[in-house]
């Protein structure tokens, strides 16, 4: 029995999209998430260690060019975002991208799709419960406690808000935005105010000559700027989140739109203004990997307690990636399941409407980085980091592509595509694509881990042939079974 058959037969049943949903795996869910949750939810997306932590050492690194590097990855992550939204207008779905790749990719598509997000989420889960031990040890209270115990602790706790409820999770995520969007508004509020004044900063006088008196805006040169490209697109990840927060929200035609447009003056005030003000405050050199530039730029000021102020941002930060890995992970692998193509287990959900089967497989995963803070507690992070680069450009890829598929279908008359659009496709879709591959390609030029991260890609392929090979009975046998109550309602 093919897929496209069943794709018809089954379209010729839709009378009334209200009656049943588009996607089997879209069915149980409650629709307890309002517009403020999605609303901060899409910020949280945009906002995290990416930037609290990572932007120091990119800085460093790239110098104030890095604030291009953060302009332009951020388009092209706003016009994945935007081409998800335009299919989330179409057809809101908890499954998001996996379920619009089954619908115009084939189940060989979907498949690919939800793999490679479960890759960098589990991946992702386990660096931020290693994140999470390595801030809360900053504190001489915990530095007694081992690393794994107080990886296993964060684990348990952001699974049980999540098990217990979408509402939970929704309340968890909104106020750990309202914590992460207090803290940069603040922080832009007082480096407009130390420019305007000139107010020393470390013996150095505010203002555009921190930039050209100290090597320009790329002193490293070209090639330092492509090199963190990798790392500044990590930054973005989650901001796909809110495709698939809109399949439990109750009105996701009007609240995913409004979403999705804000994404782009979000990521030029926080993340563009914020690395722009960092670089007239003090030199580039003076931030360090291993320290958040904000705990850096407010310790040079001689201002007590930021350490701690600091530390507890990014600690919420590293919590919110957790929170949404658990959640997002959970409704793909649902939707997943409902095909044939994940574990039965992942389908079913609890009383509270929640799909705790994903949820536990994601989080099984999470346990087995415990026992990796156990055992390289070091190497723990980078090496999860290195994996789940490669999850989300995979995962950004196959939405493009599963949008040209959409655009395709729409041209054919099949589907109808909705006033809210990505803008000048098919040229925007494939401009993208090049862009993600090409930052893979580059990531070559990285000896230290760049290189290694690369060396990963031929056996995830070869993890994800051998998969399709054990799972497509099951999604055959799916597939025969729907349409055969097609045709039996008819």
């Amino acid at each position: 029995m093919s897929k496209d058959a069943l794709n018809t037969a089954t379209d010729a049943s839709r009378t009334d999209a209200s009656q049943a949903p588009a996607d089997a795996g879209d069915a149980g869910y409650s629709k307890a998430l309002k517009s403020r949750h999605i609303n901060m939810i899409a910020i949280g997306g945009a906002i995290g260690t990416g930037l609290f932590l990572g932007a120091g050492g990119r800085l460093h690194d790239a110098g104030p060019a890095l604030v291009f590097a953060y302009l332009i990855c951020g388009i092209f992550a706003y016009f994945v975002v935007r081409a998800l939204g335009e299919m989330v207008v179409y057809r809101p779905s908890s499954g998001s991208f996996v379920s619009y790749a089954r619908e115009f990719l084939g189940e060989k598509g979907a498949y690919v799709a939800g793999w490679m997000y479960f890759l960098n989420w589990s991946m992702t889960g386990i660096a931020d419960i290693t994140a999470v031990a390595l801030y809360t040890q900053y504190w001489s209270a915990f530095t007694s406690i081992p690393q794994w115990v107080l990886a296993l602790i964060a684990l348990a706790v952001v699974l049980s808000v999540n098990l217990v409820s979408v509402k939970y999770f929704g309340e968890m995520e909104f106020w750990f935005s309202i914590i992460k969007v207090a803290t940069l508004v603040a922080f832009l509020f007082v480096g407009i105010f130390l420019v305007a004044t000139q107010h020393p900063v470390d013996g150095h006088t505010p203002g555009l000559h921190m930039i050209t008196d100290n090597g320009g805006w790329m002193p490293s040169g070209t090639m330092a700027v492509v090199l963190v490209m990798q790392g500044v697109v990590f930054a973005y990840a989650a901001l796909e989140l809110v495709g698939v927060a809109a399949g439990e929200t109750a009105e996701p035609q009007k609240v995913v739109p409004r979403a999705v447009n804000s994404i782009m003056w979000r990521v030029g005030l926080f993340y563009c203004g914020s690395v722009l003000l960092l670089a007239l405050l003090l030199p580039s050199t003076s931030y360090t990997s291993g320290e958040s530039p904000f705990v850096t730029l407010f310790s040079k000021l001689g201002v007590g307690g930021v350490g701690d102020i600091m530390n507890l941002v990014v600690l919420t930060a590293a919590m919110s990636s957790l929170n949404s890995g658990l959640y997002s992970t959970g409704r793909i692998l649902r939707s997943m399941a409902m095909s044939g193509s994940a574990p039965k287990f992942t389908a079913k959900m609890n009383k509270n409407q929640v799909p705790f089967g994903g949820i536990l497989l994601t989080a099984g995963v999470g346990v087995l980085g415990v026992g990796l803070n156990y055992l390289l507690p070091a190497e723990a992070f980078e090496i999860v980091i290195e994996v789940s680069s490669i999850g989300i450009i995979g995962t950004w890829v196959m939405i493009m592509v599963a949008h040209l598929a959409f655009v395709r279908r729409a041209k054919q008359g099949l589907v109808e595509r909705p006033k809210f659009r990505l803008p000048f496709s098919p040229v925007t879709e494939i401009v993208t694509i090049v862009f993600l591959l090409s930052v893979l390609a580059l990531m070559w030029n990285d000896e230290e881990t760049g290189r290694k991260t690369l060396m990963l890609i031929p056996v995830v392929g070869v993890l994800l042939f051998i998969g399709w090979f054990r799972v497509r009975r099951n999604v055959d046998r799916v597939a025969t079974d729907e349409l055969t109550k097609v045709t039996d309602g008819n």
